[in-house]
């Protein structure tokens, strides 16, 4: 699959998290990728790797996920490699109640690949303190 900008792999990714496929979304991490989970403690980086943590996360009831689109931000480092970073929600059921968890994430893109995710760092919106 080729990808016409580093955008539409986000979206990508987000239409295969919500679909529920821990191998369809595998898919677009490159084979050396590194994943930094919202949900775990653990790097992960390999394909396998990528494909168990998604798969657990599929276990959840209601699984989402949430662009907030107006938090998006592009930085291009040539035609081809971009980093996205923002804020989406993962949107899934705890005790049959559906929570949100909003979260910040940074993804490294290279669109001339077949797998475009180099890079994807996620982690949840620390409550503010004050």
């Amino acid at each position: 699959m080729s990808f016409k900008n580093a955008e539409e792999v986000l979206f990508q990714w987000v239409s295969r998290v919500c679909s529920g496929n821990p191998d369809d979304i595998a898919a677009l991490y490159h084979e050396s990728a590194v994943l930094v989970p919202t949900f775990s403690p653990h790097t992960v980086m390999s394909t396998e790797g990528v494909s168990n943590y998604f798969g657990q996360l599929a276990t959840r009831d209601g699984l989402g996920v949430r662009l907030h689109n107006k938090a998006l931000r592009k930085q291009s480092f040539s035609d081809t490699l971009h980093t996205l970073s923002g804020i989406y929600s993962f949107e899934f059921e705890v005790d049959q109640v559906l929570l949100s968890f909003p979260s910040r994430f940074s993804f490294m893109v290279d669109i001339s690949l077949d797998r475009p995710i180099l890079h994807h760092h996620s982690s949840q919106v620390p409550r503010n303190l004050s």
